[in-house]
C-alpha cells in the first residue's frame, strides 16, 4: 500500500539533495566541499492563519529547490524514501539556476 504525506499548516515536505562525492572525471571530493544543504520540495501545506484568521500561504511551492538549515526538521520515512518536514519559516531560501 502506497502512503502519501500531505503536510499540515505551514509545513514543507523536503527530500534532501545528496551532493556527489566525486566529480564526473573521478576526482574524490572532501565532505566539506559539498556542504550546501539543499533539498527539493515534494509537498507543501496550505499555510497558517494570522490572529485575524486570514490565511498566510507558504512561500515555496512543489518542485522548488530550497536551502535548508544544517540541523532541524523532522525526519519522515515513507517506504524506502527518507524525507524531512520543515516549517516554512525554517527554510532559508530558494535556489535558482542562472
Amino acid at each position: 500500500m502506497m502512503k502519501r504525506l500531505v503536510p499540515t499548516l505551514n509545513r514543507v515536505l523536503v527530500k534532501r539533495v545528496i551532493q556527489p562525492a566525486k566529480t564526473e572525471s573521478g576526482i574524490l571530493l572532501p565532505e566539506k566541499a559539498s556542504s550546501l544543504n539543499s533539498g527539493k520540495v515534494i509537498a507543501v501545506g496550505p499555510g497558517s492563519r494570522d490572529k485575524d484568521g486570514n490565511l498566510i500561504p507558504v512561500s515555496v511551492k512543489e518542485g522548488d529547490t530550497v536551502l535548508l538549515p544544517e540541523y532541524g526538521g523532522t525526519q519522515v520515512k515513507l517506504g524506502d524514501n527518507e524525507y524531512h518536514l520543515f516549517r516554512d519559516e525554517d527554510v532559508l531560501g530558494t535556489l535558482h539556476e542562472d
